[in-house]
């Protein structure tokens, strides 16, 4: 057996696969940058058309109709379809039209290429025209000129559009475009469509799938629920159409609808119950109406591919997509959260912020800015200190509140169930396809226009009410009213991201041009003692940074008291409390987090003020690998030690480590620490404080055994270079 065991493993070695027993970073497109480019290839015959990047292939069958019949990580071997479906499928005035799609496969557990041949297409549904390829373009032209951000190339690879055309009369002058963008370097394709009306009549689209597929299931269940049946994992997939404020894509998600699919007859499931049908659509975006000459968007579908089911793995791959799709999740900017009543309160922030090496000055709720004031008068005030603030080299930027708020029963979204305001997510909130909703974006950009403000901070904006008002301008009724304000919404966002404003909003909109959102915390939480205000950052950092990369989501520090908690909860007078605003500082900027310090002033006397620029300068010295992505070691829990590892191959520093010591005992411990993602392979250097450089050989698991020694209630951390 043990000879057998042996054959295996070489052959798996000679093939690519590699040792069972050991990880290998050869062919690991998460440690290793992979050369081959993205094409896309017609076949010899004529009869099929790939896309392949060396990463993922996707064949798509464009005779007698286009369908997609192969879908292969090229990392694993894994073929993720089972079954042909439709590219896409419309609902136009209350009618199903399929997009492409090929009919006659009887066998749905599996598709074999030899089947194809005899499969037909559908007389009713769109059928395949062309292809067009092109180089892929940035999806929004973000202006980065202002931010620090984190190093990287523009992503590159391609595009290709598939047009159809419907031969029915009733459909006349609808075309299709379905549009596949196939990137470079990263198992990731995005999937839009696009409908043009060119005919001369409006149709009224009722729904727009712009994804199906029939994927390989994850598990065989004879009996149990659909809902807890896992769904396949080997693919992750992510719209621009979210929002829940949760704070994470997951529960934010409105698109992504696991279905059973009757038809695969040989499923093991006895009432055919298996999640093996994907369809990728907004649910309330109906009765849309498409006048002649308009074109209606989907939501665009991020399809990666994932190599392995763990954690880690996953998040790294999700994290290094969104560098890739939305590389403005990247900038960074060190940014304080000022509470002003007056402008000198303002400049003296602006002067305490260039003289500690902080970079942008937010100011927050509770202060004397209103951008909605479109008086000469307000307008003036601020662009003064912002043009006092730009002298400095600072940032500045402003705390906007759109929703939790009740304008009017004329403007606020209405409740289906009662005809009234009321019932929305905030309880009452204005719609944004209102009237005022529609004046209230165009004085936010007038204000940005006029000042050459730098940062918005958008709190609560519009979660996804739906609205039954008839007489708002900025949509029909109930049924358009969801999507009608989302575009609404991601126009702005775009625009501000394409002016270089930076933008901080509580809920997922980073695929349309927001920077950040909130790392995840529960507000009354910042009223408690200071030292569990510790533990409890680091939690939330940890728990936040599995799929968001450090720059993506903000933190929280209350200079002054927030929500109550008195003395012991806040860091006022600061040279009182100068080891915990240290400690809370190196916490966040130890995980590469910015966290909206709130308060009148980032120091109060000459050794404070000593403090904060040390900590920053420390955070600007190592800022590319704290800003590098998060290896998850042990989650703070007050008991033992708990950290984090920031790793980037690319980089000098491969791997920054931060452990703490949450307890009143010194401790000293020996830990395994997981290098993999570093790329190193054989020697590490590793320093403590930017001490003496020790040697380590790495362990076969790409392991290192360190022993650390920390004060009661202290930290260190550690560097790792090649």
């Amino acid at each position: 057996m043990k000879i057998q065991r042996n054959l295996l493993i070489a052959a798996l070695v000679i093939v690519g696969v590699g040792p069972l027993s050991a990880q290998s970073t050869v062919g690991d497109w998460l440690v290793n940058p992979v050369k081959e480019k993205a094409q896309v290839v017609k076949s010899a015959d004529g009869k099929n058309i790939t896309l392949q990047n060396g990463l993922l292939k996707r064949v798509f069958r464009i005779s007698p109709n286009l369908a997609c019949i192969d879908y292969t990580n090229l990392s694993t071997g894994r073929q993720l379809l089972r079954a042909v479906r439709e590219e896409a499928r419309l609902v136009i005035n209350g009618k199903a039209y399929h997009i492409g799609g090929l009919y006659g496969q009887k066998e749905k557990a599996y598709l074999l290429p030899e089947w194809v041949d005899g499969f037909t297409a559908g007389a009713g549904d769109f059928q395949y025209v062309s292809y067009d390829v092109k180089p892929l373009t940035p999806r929004l032209k973000w202006n980065n000129s202002k931010y620090w951000y984190l190093p990287a190339k523009p992503a590159t690879g391609k595009t290709v559009s598939f047009l159809y055309k419907s031969k029915l009369a009733d459909l006349a002058g609808l075309e299709v475009q379905v549009v596949y963008e196939l990137y470079d370097g990263i198992p990731l394709i995005v999937k839009s469509l696009n409908v043009q009306n060119k005919g001369a009549k409006t149709y009224k689209i009722d729904q727009v799938v712009n994804e199906v597929l029939g994927l390989v299931e994850e598990e065989s269940s004879v009996e149990g629920s659909f809902e807890i049946m896992r769904k396949p994992a080997g693919i992750y997939f992510e719209t621009n159409y979210a929002f829940n404020n949760s704070m994470n894509y997951a529960n934010s998600d409105q698109t992504t609808h696991w279905k059973p699919d009757s038809t695969y007859t040989s499923q093991v499931h006895y009432r055919y119950q298996t999640p093996v049908l994907l369809e990728i659509y907004p649910e309330k975006a109906k009765g849309i109406e498409l006048k002649t000459g308009e074109t209606l968007n989907s939501v665009r579908t991020h399809e990666l591919l994932m190599n392995k089911d763990d954690r880690e793995n996953r998040g790294l791959a999700i994290r290094k997509m969104y560098r890739a799709v939305a590389p403005w999740v990247t900038a960074n900017p060190i940014f304080m959260h000022l509470v002003a009543r007056n402008s000198e309160q303002v400049r003296t922030a602006i002067d305490q912020c260039a003289a500690t090496g902080y970079e942008a000055l937010i100011v927050s709720f509770g202060s004397n800015l209103n951008m909605e004031d479109t008086s000469d008068e307000n307008i003036s005030k601020w662009k003064q200190l912002a043009d006092y603030a730009h002298s400095k080299n600072i940032m500045i930027g402003g705390y906007s509140l759109f929703s939790s708020r009740k304008i009017g029963p004329e403007t606020d979204v209405i409740s289906p169930e009662t005809g009234k305001p009321g019932g929305a997510f905030f309880g009452n909130a204005p719609c944004f396809g209102s009237e005022w909703g529609l004046q209230y974006r165009d004085k936010i950009k007038n204000f940005y226009i006029k000042t050459g403000f730098d940062i918005w901070e958008n709190d609560g904006p519009y979660p996804g009410d739906v609205c039954a008002s008839t007489s708002h301008p900025g949509h029909k009724g109930l049924e358009d009213s969801q999507w009608k304000q989302m575009e609404i919404q991601k126009e702005l966002y775009t625009w501000l991201n394409e002016r270089g404003v930076y933008i901080n909003a509580p809920d997922w909109y980073f695929l349309d041009g927001t920077h950040k959102i909130a790392l995840g915390y529960r507000e009354v939480n910042f009223s408690l003692p200071r030292a569990q205000q510790k533990i409890l950052n680091r939690q939330n950092i940890y728990d936040a940074t599995w799929e968001k990369t450090p720059s993506m989501g903000w933190g929280f520090v209350p200079l002054t008291q927030y929500q109550g908690g008195g003395a012991a909860a806040t860091l006022e007078p600061l040279s009182e409390h100068l080891d915990d605003y240290e400690q809370l500082m190196m916490q966040y900027y130890g995980a590469g987090v910015q966290a909206c310090y709130r308060g009148p002033r980032l120091y109060d006397t000459e050794k404070t003020k000593q403090t904060v620029i040390k900590v920053v300068n420390w955070y600007k010295k190592y800022r590319n690998i704290l800003n590098s992505d998060v290896i998850h070691l042990r989650r703070a829990d007050g008991r033992d030690w708990d950290g984090i590892l920031h790793v980037n191959p690319e980089l000098k520093e491969k791997g920054l480590m931060m452990l703490y010591n949450p307890t009143k005992e010194k401790m000293v411990r020996t830990i395994k620490v997981p290098l993999y993602y570093t790329g190193l392979k054989d020697l590490v250097k590793i320093s403590e404080k930017g001490g003496a450089v020790k040697t380590y050989k790495l362990n076969r698991d790409y392991t290192v055994d360190l022993t650390f020694t920390i004060n009661p209630g202290g930290y260190t951390w550690f560097v790792v270079e090649g």
